[in-house]
């Protein structure tokens, strides 16, 4: 008796529901078919059915990783800089779900460097990130909350302070934990509104 979609659907979310809980207990590093395929207690066989090779997986790990990163729920901010301040603190690994999600990220950067393709779609990600923020600069400056100046470059700085500060955070947690991570961001936020 052939499969229904409906059960292709159900078992394509089991299959993904595998390929994050692999991601998150292994990294990047660590995701195989075959450890998907033992983390749904299926065949390798079975999973080749919706991943031929590991490229496909990884592909498909990446997509899964954006989907749920633009899928979590990000803190609330008015027009101009409180805007700002909240797009910003939604890239921070603040709550657990966070923390785990940039963790995710952070191990997927070595197997994208290596990857021409995967290097470009990242800078794509990367650039329509600091779009977004370059918008909301424009906004914040236009509202002379933050001085005038290249939205474009401000968005850029605030895109790599807040990156750099992830990084530290996922590597050193008690000195960077939450708390510290948002008084830190309202430190670089408030530097940026007193330049000349």
């Amino acid at each position: 008796m052939p499969r229904s979609k409906g059960d292709h659907e159900a078992r394509r979310r089991d299959v993904s529901a595998a390929v994050w809980r692999v991601l998150a207990a292994h990294g990047f590093g660590g995701l195989t078919l075959r450890a998907v395929a033992a983390e749904l207690g299926a065949t390798t066989g079975m999973l080749t059915h919706y991943f031929p090779a590991k490229r496909d997986l990884v592909a498909y790990a990446l997509d899964l990783l954006a989907e749920r990163t633009a899928a979590r729920p990000r803190p609330a901010g008015g027009p101009g800089l409180a805007a700002v301040r909240a797009a910003l603190l939604g890239i921070l690994p603040t709550t657990q779900e966070a923390t785990a999600t940039n963790r995710i990220w952070v191990s997927s950067w070595d197997t994208a460097l290596a990857d021409p393709a995967l290097s470009e779609d990242y800078a794509r990600k990367y650039g329509r990130s600091r779009d977004r923020l370059c918008e909301l600069v424009a906004a914040a400056q236009q509202l002379g909350e933050l001085p005038d100046g290249d939205p474009a470059r401000i968005a850029a700085g605030a895109q790599s302070f807040v990156l750099g500060l992830t990084v530290q955070a996922l590597f050193d947690p008690a000195a960077f934990p939450p708390r510290r991570q948002v008084e830190l961001l309202d430190d670089y936020l408030s530097s940026l509104t007193t330049r000349a």
